[in-house]
């Protein structure tokens, strides 16, 4: 009876390991496993991250080209303004001063023109005549073309006095929002070569973009078109969605300097378009940027791997495979896989696409569920129990490991 059980558990156990060795499918001594994957189908997909700004698309800085102090503000933060509106007046007492000076000097100027005139057309009646002499002549030309270039320059001294009074009463450009004020009642502001910033007014906060710095790497990658989506640190929990618009050619760069070394960042600033409908996204918000480079929904793909598979037939033997045609080349422009016809491996020659990594899309040559070899893998031998090895004290030991009283 004994003997017989003892036979039963045997079988049961050599039925067990017969098992596993069949699920692994067909392990050899070492370890080695035929890694394999259907054709299928799956969407693919490529991106470039990049941070950038959020800015409005029309904004425009309201300034003044004549030195004064501010009178009055008509406009705040957050005001809505329409073009042409007042928004704010300079102190006129000095520009009209000037003015008034202007106006006398072009009086002034007008007089001595008109009388200037009339000598030189009396003179050259007499000079005709020869009545007078030729300095004579001369000096009253001389007299009249210098009277009448003075009255031109106090004409255009007029124009310019008249317009920097008009400047002083500043209005918006364009319809907006105030978003920056940069100036306050009793200031004084200096015109000088540099025009002073009083507003800052964007066009229309519903319709926002974002300047993003693409890495050199990556923006050849980078086309007008892409979709965009990207989050901001104030809402981290919403996905805005946008449309890249334009690349710019113009390079910038930014330095980083450690104690080793000094490097340079090479970035393409690249605008995306950005709907704000909740006014959500606000001036100068940071963005933090993915580009959708490739995008390719519901297409044939296959392991990348497995295009770089080269079949080992001494090793596929050892696990019960065979090879046919392992000669075969693949013709120009297309790439080699192996199809996996159960115990054997055929070659087939496919026309690749778009790749994102790990897939690669197929645009010939398989169909879907077709199994393909990708890899051999080789399994790591469990570790034999050394000096170190912790073991249980029921485990029995090796033979001859019993101690000796």
């Amino acid at each position: 009876m004994n003997k017989k059980k003892l036979i039963i558990g045997i079988a049961g156990i050599l039925a067990i390991a017969g098992g596993a060795w069949l699920f692994t499918g067909k392990t050899s001594k070492g370890g080695i496993r035929l890694e394999t994957a259907q054709v299928g189908r799956s969407s693919i997909s490529n991106t470039v991250t990049a941070t950038g700004t959020v800015e409005p698309v029309t904004e425009v800085e309201v300034g003044t080209q004549v030195s004064g102090i501010i009178d009055k503000l008509y406009a705040d933060y957050n005001d809505v303004v329409k073009a042409g509106q007042l928004i704010a007046e300079m102190d006129r007492v000095n520009l009209k001063a000037e003015l008034a000076s202007a106006e006398a000097q072009l009086a002034s100027s007008k007089c001595e023109y008109e009388y200037q005139q009339k000598n030189y057309a009396r003179n050259k009646i007499l000079y005709e005549k020869k009545l007078i002499s030729d300095a004579d002549y001369e000096t009253s030309t001389y007299n009249y073309e210098k009277a009448k270039a003075a009255y031109g320059q106090n004409q255009a001294a007029m124009v310019k006095v008249k317009r920097n009074l008009e400047y002083a009463t500043i209005t918006s450009p364009i319809d907006g929002v105030v978003i920056n004020r940069a100036v306050e009642e009793g200031q004084t502001v200096a015109a000088g070569f540099e025009t002073p910033t009083l507003f800052t007014i964007a066009a229309d906060l519903t319709k926002m973009q974002v300047i993003a710095d693409v890495d050199e790497a990556d923006i050849g990658n980078v086309e007008n078109g892409q979709r965009v989506t990207f989050t901001v640190d104030a809402y981290p929990n919403d996905v805005f969605e946008g449309t890249v618009m334009q690349i710019r050619l113009g390079d910038s760069e930014s330095s980083s300097t450690s104690s080793a070394s000094t490097s340079t960042v090479v970035t393409y600033e690249v605008v995306i378009s950005a709907d704000n409908p909740d006014l959500k996204l606000k001036p100068r918000l940071t963005a933090n940027v993915t580009i959708f480079t490739l995008e390719r929904d519901n297409v044939l793909t296959i392991p990348t791997k497995s295009l770089r598979f080269v079949p080992d037939a001494q090793l596929l033997e050892q696990i019960g495979y065979t090879i046919s045609g392992a000669q075969t080349e693949a013709p120009a422009g297309k790439r080699l896989v192996w199809v996996k016809s159960g115990q054997e491996l055929k070659p087939k020659a496919v026309t690749v696409g778009s790749t994102s990594g790990n897939l690669t899309e197929i645009t010939g040559g398989l169909s879907e569920g077709e199994e393909l070899a990708v890899d051999l893998e080789t399994a790591p031998a469990a570790p034999a129990a050394g000096p170190g090895t912790e073991r249980s004290p029921f485990m029995p030991g090796p033979p001859g490991s019993k101690k000796k009283n």
